[in-house]
């Protein structure tokens, strides 16, 4: 058989098409296997909880699966570092603790093999929460003072515990505010951290609600104050820093969701659309209540606009508490 130029110019015209179209018809049906939802805490965690609410939310949402997958370690450095350079196919994405995570580790950390601002393709916020300052219900500390009393007294004999970057600022900076000397430990397991706290061997922590939650409710803890400036919707019952005292305070962090740098546009905006429609959500919203926390909802705008914002803050916060990088 003959072939003209003509056929192997209208050949290569239709390969190329096939070639280009292939993708936009993998976008059109995405997703068509399972999106990893990956989670910088540990299983069994407060916060892990959280993000298998939102993973298990877009399963039913889209008809799809999205399952979770721990890589907890190194204040979320681990799982951030996963992300930016995991395939931009939309797979893997990540929801996350961004405040505390993406803006603050530039200032906390010698060296990052990930860029916060443009390694990844933020996609939206998702809601809002406040760290508290708790102690253990068994102590003898009723407020913040009784337990800044005791820390002045006790010097560097005694200490605090830490387990996510906003928790070690949020402390640093109560320390800063009343000069005390009180010792940091690291935690890499809540659970190690709440059995101290518990036994007395540590004075406090600065924790999210959700991690410490049943704790608190069956009176085993007792939260002192808010890490921010004001007190929070969810938890109006708790003082805010700035009525504690602690003027320098204003710690709100905010979780959002994240794909590596290159994820393709229509996918990026299902993904946008599909999280806006769960974080707005009534059901969501009773979730959020529970934990402590309030709905955020927005769009690649908000996000990065707050973590340029935060980027900022951070290196303020970190100044202010004198916190040497690691």
């Amino acid at each position: 058989m003959k072939i003209t130029r003509r056929d192997f110019a209208m050949g290569a015209a239709a390969s190329s098409f096939a070639g280009l179209a292939a993708p936009a018809i993998a976008q059109a049906d995405y997703p068509n296997q399972a999106v990893r939802c990956i989670c910088m805490f540990p299983p069994g965690a407060g916060a892990d909880v959280i993000v298998r609410f939102y993973a298990n939310k877009l399963s039913k949402l889209t008809g799809k699966t999205f399952i979770v997958e721990n890589r907890a370690g190194a204040f979320g450095n681990i799982a951030t570092e996963y992300v930016a350079r995991a395939k931009p196919d939309g797979y893997t994405i990540y929801i996350a603790p961004t405040s505390s995570v993406l803006a603050a580790a530039p200032h906390l950390f010698k060296k990052l093999n990930f860029d916060p601002l443009n390694d990844f393709e933020h996609i939206t916020t998702l809601f809002k929460i406040s760290f508290m300052l708790v102690v253990a219900a068994n102590s003898p500390f009723k407020t913040v003072a009784d337990l800044t009393a005791h820390l002045k007294k006790e010097g560097d004999k005694a200490n605090y515990g830490s387990i996510a970057n906003t928790g070690l600022v949020a402390s640093e900076l109560y320390k800063s505010e009343f000069g005390l000397k009180t010792v940091e430990v690291k935690y890499k397991d809540p659970g190690a951290m709440a059995n101290d706290l518990l036994s007395g061997q540590t004075a406090f922590v600065h924790i999210d609600p959700i991690t410490f939650a049943s704790h608190l409710k069956e009176g085993r803890m007792r939260a002192l104050c808010m890490a921010s400036a004001e007190r929070i919707k969810a938890l109006p019952n708790i003082p805010s820093a700035r009525e504690a005292g602690i003027n320098s305070s204003d710690l709100t962090a905010w979780w959002s969701l994240h794909s590596p740098k290159g994820t393709p546009g229509p996918i990026v905006d299902k993904l946008e659309t599909w999280m806006n429609e769960v974080v707005k959500d009534p059901e969501t919203a009773t979730f959020l209540a529970a934990t402590g926390s309030d709905p955020f909802p927005g769009d690649r705008k908000t996000v990065r606009s707050l973590l340029e914002s935060d980027l900022k803050a951070w290196e303020g916060y970190v100044n202010l508490a004198k916190i040497e990088k690691l």
